[in-house]
């Protein structure tokens, strides 16, 4: 692997870690809360609210409710005591429905007790067919069935409410002391799908489920979707409203009693009579289907029978959706999935408005995904999924910018070093070495010496303090341009060729040994195409040009001839320093060499110094023209 790829990947890891480890926390926090039943009611709300706007449904004509209303209730005003209905209406309206052939008729009206007048004549047509089904009460206080039915001919009316008394699931079935019972809606689809040889049954994939056929109704569980330990006790399943505003065809006991009806609209069909007078307030509170007029977020009782027969008999002979829910490690891994997300998009996003509108976006799109798998039948967690997803997407990239923001300080500070250490490098230090050279050079007395290295000293001390007003300026001027020495500071934004010629220039009027014996000085700069180069690249190539004619001065002993050109050649600019000197022949990098190298690597670049034949050095630096 590259060099610098490998430190691309490295630098992207550690800019992932930043954000890997708060991420986590949140989604752990988010996992938490949710564990805690903290957003169960969210969860809930969203779950409504996607049941409330799915697509209108047709209506379903395998069920036909006959609500007894206002109108019913006046006409038997004279014997109403503690019902709307006597016990010999009741009897008529019944053997009237016989009349059009129905499947069955669930009667959601309470007959524990006779209402006068009564003349025995309800209980005789409810032995006598066994087509109706009669509801009792088993939870938590019982109410018993009309006397002498069989147990095939009674189911529960009970309904389980959520602790913001809304209705989201169905009882179908549960155990007590009189032995095992099954709910209206049960024994009515299992009369219904009877005729179609389908049978109640055990579940396949679970044994305490209920099965028709190969339609087996998923069980609910205590964690199920956004339920948090709930009491699951019997068979409950989720209840999967019909969606629209008409969802069956309601006809009134008047209706009945009159005639004035199609009868092919009771003919085999699963009627169900039940109030539907607001004065009786026999409703159930939901939110995920239209509500009754103008009961506002409620319906009749008698139509949420209407709903969980509906979704037994849809699921096994239409095939519609029934309510699943993943097991609770998908749920997890789904949470975590997000969570990520956000930290990715945090990462990935340059500036707070792409952010936000990256945000908005993923998050609209979660959204979309999970409406369009519960009307596919699969509740997903969406409110802690969007949890995490916008609070690891919004609060993850203010961290990230602020460790950009770090990074940059450092990197800055760092140029600033690299840049203060190469001024002093081509400028000071070299009169030091010279200083050096002269103290250990042993041609010459003590007295001789002391002029020149006074004469040294002093130049080192103005450039000293010709660097400090230098970098006290180059802070005013915004890093622009570029300082030689003996106050001659040049600007980067001038076009390089001449920026070069005016390095080349003043670095030969230096006073190094190895210049004072060049007879022959060939230079050639061409214009360049800067618009790939910024100003720090241009300090580095007018760098590389004064630390080499400095080498040439200090190293190439008995050079005669001095060749430094920068020109195009094959979709490259090269800039190159060629002598005739003998140099110095060292495997060791020095400072300046490594600098040049990650020179070359910052354009992309290549760098090379080496020996020629018989004798001389060249040092040149390559970047492409277009890079």
């Amino acid at each position: 692997m590259p060099p610098g790829l490998w430190n691309i990947i490295k630098a992207e890891i550690a800019m992932w870690r930043v954000g890997i480890l708060p991420g986590c926390v949140v989604i752990f926090l988010v996992i938490l809360a949710r564990n805690l039943g903290l957003i169960q009611s969210l969860e809930w709300l969203a779950f409504d609210n996607f049941l409330r706007v799915r697509p209108e449904e047709t209506i379903d004509e395998r069920i036909v409710i006959v609500g007894i209303n206002e109108e019913d209730i006046r006409r038997h005003n004279d014997y109403q005591i503690e019902s709307f209905i006597s016990d010999r209406d009741l009897a008529a309206l019944l053997l009237k429905l016989q009349t059009y052939q129905p499947r069955v008729i669930g009667l959601d009206i309470y007959r524990d007790l006779p209402v006068k007048p009564s003349d025995g004549q309800l209980a005789t047509v409810l032995q006598q067919y066994q087509n109706i089904i009669a509801i009792e009460k088993v939870l938590p206080e019982p109410i018993p069935p009309p006397p002498n039915l069989p147990p095939e001919q009674i189911g529960f009316a009970d309904q389980i409410t959520d602790i913001d008394g809304k209705l989201r699931r169905i009882l179908l079935g549960t155990p007590t002391s009189s032995g095992y019972k099954l709910s209206l809606s049960v024994r009515l689809a299992s009369a219904y799908l009877a005729h179609h040889n389908i049978f109640l049954e055990n579940g396949i994939r679970d044994r305490a489920a209920m099965r028709f056929d190969k339609t087996e109704l998923p069980r609910f569980l205590p964690n199920s979707g956004g339920y948090i330990r709930t009491d699951a006790g019997g068979v409950q399943v989720l209840l999967n409203f019909r969606s629209g505003r008409a969802r069956f065809r309601t006809l009134s006991g008047n209706d009945i009693k009159s005639g004035k009806i199609n009868p092919e609209w009771i003919r085999d069909r699963i009627v169900i009579i039940g109030i539907t007078a607001p004065s009786r307030k026999d409703f159930i509170t939901t939110s995920a289907t239209p509500s009754t007029q103008p009961a506002k977020g409620r319906v009749y009782g008698v139509e949420m029978q209407a709903h969980a027969v509906s979704q037994i008999t849809s699921s096994v002979l239409d095939g519609r959706p029934l309510l699943n829910t993943w097991d609770d490690h998908w749920e997890y891994i789904w949470i975590f999935a997000w969570g990520f997300g956000g930290i990715a998009i945090a990462r990935l996003t340059k500036s707070p408005l792409i952010n936000l509108i990256v945000v908005i976006l993923v998050s609209c799109a979660l959204v979309f995904i999970s409406y369009v798998c519960l009307i596919l039948g699969w509740w997903l967690p969406v409110i802690p999924a969007i949890l995490v997803l916008i609070i690891n997407g919004m609060e993850l990239t203010a961290l990230y910018q602020y460790d950009q923001a770090l990074r940059s300080g450092i990197k800055i500070r760092q140029a600033i070093i690299e840049s203060t250490f190469e001024t002093i490098h081509n400028g000071p230090l070299q009169s030091l070495a010279k200083v050096l050279q002269l103290l250990r050079g042993q041609d010459k007395s003590t007295k001789e010496l002391l002029p020149e290295i006074e004469k040294e000293l002093e130049k080192l001390n103005y450039e000293l303090r010709g660097i400090y007003d230098y970098l006290q300026q180059e802070s005013l001027d915004k890093d622009t341009s570029l300082y030689l020495g003996n106050n001659l500071v040049l600007n980067l934004q001038e076009p390089l060729h001449d920026i070069l010629y005016q390095v080349y220039s003043y670095t030969l009027e230096r006073n190094f040994p190895c210049f004072k014996h060049i007879r022959v000085k060939i230079r050639s700069f061409e214009p360049l195409d800067e618009r790939y180069l910024n100003i720090e690249q241009k300090r580095g190539i007018c760098r590389f040009l004064e630390e080499a004619l400095c080498n040439v001065g200090k190293h190439a002993t008995g050079a005669t001839r001095l060749q430094v050109t920068c020109a195009a050649l094959d979709g490259w600019y090269t800039l190159a320093v060629i002598d005739d000197g003998l140099g110095v022949n060292s495997a060791k990098q020095g400072r300046g060499t490594q600098q040049f190298i990650n020179l070359a690597k910052q354009l992309q670049g290549k760098f090379q110094r080496s020996p020629l034949s018989p004798h001389g050095t060249i040092c040149q630096l390559s970047w492409r023209m277009d890079s």
